[in-house]
């Protein structure tokens, strides 16, 4: 019997040596801390899933570029750009077909973009140099082959990072993937169908109804173009539709501002705007009817209270009326506690022209008090002074005072 025949002998168990058993281990217990590191804590969970988070089989995203070296990570980034340009190109467009079935419309973008990076870069993969004996197991294609393929790839890349674009609302990113899809291939009819929406989407109807025309040329049949066609040609209707509303109603406006200053000229009256009119909300000049000059013409009035620092707003006090008709229902008012504005009791002055005063006639029409040529209406606004009889001395002096020292 020769050695090779001989059949081994168990060692000897000894006192000091006990025999390898394999234990189940318990339920719940810890993983062995060589498989996801040495230095684990279990106990703090923030920790623990920044740990597991560096290695790729747990990760959901990959890590910022913080200085710190993932050797597992770093390999299969290198991975990614193993091949020809083809074939990392269609790695990469793989990845952004995936996340498009997700939508995750941005990480769908960069994966495309770093397709259409790929297919610009070395024919020949870096790390394949000439005379490296792996170049005879690479498979050598046609280069025309090869150039259609890329074609392909490229017009895909672009025609979909377009869709990515789109759903991200970056209309103008989308026009100009969908620009050279249409360069490689002007047949492309999702190219023609996404710059339509894009055009539509920044209201740009003209270019949206021509990307959907240049799409039915190509394919008649098509839903999706015939649908965004009605689409646009609903949108331009509305749109000159809304035109040429805006159109009469800037008519409309000017012509009824032109009748509101004849009516106001043909009556005399003097009018002057200034560069910082007083809010009267929606008060203002107007005429009864906009469209005949000859109408009712009605103003804004307030009345001041100088001796009391005090006011009342009037919307709208018509040319037939007086004074008197408007302050019979606002004297006296609420704070006289001096009872001294009953209307008996009350004078009216108005401000002329040249800057002095004039007694205004509580019983006349607003109309003979304003055409006379003595007062100006700025900025649409009729004022008019109110004191007790008794005070009107003290008002005027302190008037002319007050003038004396402009």
């Amino acid at each position: 019997m020769t050695d090779t025949d001989k059949q081994p002998v168990a060692a000897p168990i000894t006192n000091d040596a006990k025999p390898e058993t394999q234990e189940t281990p318990a339920a719940g217990a810890k993983p062995p801390p060589q498989v996801l590191g040495d230095d684990l804590n279990y106990d703090d969970p923030d920790a623990l899933f920044k740990e597991l988070n560096r290695s790729p089989f747990f990760m959901t995203q990959l890590p910022d570029d913080d200085g710190e070296e993932n050797t597992l990570v770093e390999a299969l980034k290198a991975m990614a750009y193993e091949g020809t340009r083809d074939q990392i190109a269609e790695n990469f467009k793989t990845q952004g077909n995936e996340a498009v079935g997700e939508k995750r419309w941005f990480d769908a973008r960069e994966f495309y973009s770093k397709a259409l990076a790929a297919l610009k870069g070395p024919k020949v993969p870096s790390h394949l140099e000439e005379g490296d004996p792996s170049m005879k197991v690479v498979e050598i294609e046609d280069e025309e082959d090869v150039e259609k393929k890329e074609r392909a790839l490229e017009e895909a890349c672009l025609a979909n990072r377009a869709l990515c674009q789109l759903e991200m609302k970056n209309y103008g990113s989308c026009n100009r993937d969908c620009a050279s899809t249409l360069k490689l291939n002007p047949r492309n009819v999702k190219a023609w169908y996404r710059a339509a929406s894009a055009c539509l989407a920044l209201d740009k109807l003209s270019e949206a109804l021509d990307a959907a025309e240049c799409g039915l040329r190509f394919d008649p049949n098509s839903k999706p173009l015939d649908a965004i066609k009605a689409r646009i040609e609903k949108r331009a209707k509305d749109v000159e539709e809304l035109n040429r509303w805006r159109k009469e109603r800037e008519e409309r406006a000017a012509r009824e501002t032109s009748n509101l200053k004849f009516a106001i000229r043909s009556r005399g009256i003097l009018a002057r705007e200034t560069g910082d009119p007083p809010d009267m909300e929606d008060a203002k000049i107007s005429l009864a009817d906009p469209n005949d000059p000859k109408s009712v013409l009605s103003f804004p009035v307030i009345f001041l209270y100088p001796m009391e620092a005090q006011s009342d707003f009037i919307k709208a006090c018509a040319e037939d009326e007086t004074l008197a008709d408007h302050l019979e229902y606002v004297l006296p008012p609420p704070w006289d506690e001096k009872a001294e504005y009953a209307p008996e009791e009350t004078e009216c002055y108005m401000e002329t022209v040249s800057g002095g005063l004039i007694k205004a006639g509580k019983k006349l029409i607003l109309l003979k008090l304003l055409s006379g040529g003595k007062i100006e209406v700025t900025d649409g606004l009729v004022k008019v002074n109110v004191v007790p009889k008794k005070k009107a001395a003290a008002f005027i002096e302190e008037f002319k005072k007050r003038k004396g020292k402009q």
